[in-house]
């Protein structure tokens, strides 16, 4: 149920039994030469409009835009500062609070959303107390989500423009690249993914430099809609249930 398609009556009545609502979050940046610049919205979206069927809950409006300051130098990128993304999430919390909402998830497209998030979590509990409980969680943070993207893509993963993520806009939008595959695709060392997993990057210039084609890590030409179509089913089933004991 799309909050933005109800009306105020619907959602007072919807209040009565259930106090919870779903948000998904991503970001508008850089995904490669394969992937859309929308990708970790679009995957967001995609969870969390099926765990809102499953669960009858209320779907609020996708918040497109999160911290990519490192993909600035990518032409499309848009990116929040950290401090704004916690000022909007707190307006966008405390509005839905306000009226009675107290279980508010997000459903997480985008590692660099996670941080701020949490921070912003932290000062609504501070200010506002009682009953509020607030959740982020991204949809590939999940066992079963991760034992299907190993299987399917191994070291090609990644860590950004992955064929995981590409793979659900593949399967959700029909979309693919026709960037030609480089005939060397270097993986990443386990040093490099524990220091900069969460998108935690240094500014836009020296990311350009360093991952000139916009991948970090990553074989985008490994994406498939029928692996899409696999990880997303894992990622609803995995975050139902997650959301479900969240309410608990």
């Amino acid at each position: 149920m799309k909050l933005q398609h109800q009306t105020w009556p619907d959602v007072e009545a919807y209040l009565k039994s259930k106090t919870g609502i779903i948000i998904p979050c991503g970001s508008t940046e850089q995904h490669g030469p394969v992937g859309m610049i929308g990708t970790d919205a679009i995957c967001a979206e995609a969870v969390a409009v099926r765990v809102a069927d499953t669960a009858k809950a209320l779907l609020a409006p996708t918040l497109t835009l999160g911290q990519a300051q490192f993909n600035l130098s990518f032409p499309g990128t848009i990116s929040l500062r950290a401090k704004t993304l916690m000022a909007l999430t707190r307006d966008v919390v405390a509005s839905l609070a306000g009226q009675g909402f107290t279980h508010i998830y997000f459903v997480n497209g985008h590692g660099g959303n996670i941080a701020p998030l949490q921070a912003a979590f932290q000062d609504l509990y501070r200010d506002l107390g009682g009953d509020l409980r607030c959740r982020i969680r991204s949809w590939w943070d999940h066992p079963s989500v991760a034992e299907l993207v190993v299987r399917h893509f191994g070291d090609g993963e990644g860590l950004h423009a992955t064929p995981s993520e590409i793979s659900i806009t593949q399967a959700v939008l029909h979309a693919v690249g026709s960037a030609e595959r480089p005939t060397n695709i270097e993986t990443l060392d386990t040093a490099f993914i524990r220091d900069h997993s969460g998108d935690n990057h240094f500014d836009a210039d020296s990311h350009r430099d360093q991952f000139p084609d916009g991948r970090v890590g990553s074989d985008s030409w490994l994406a498939t809609a029928a692996a899409g179509e696999q990880i997303l089913a894992a990622a609803v089933d995995a975050t139902a249930a997650d959301y479900a004991f969240f309410l608990t």
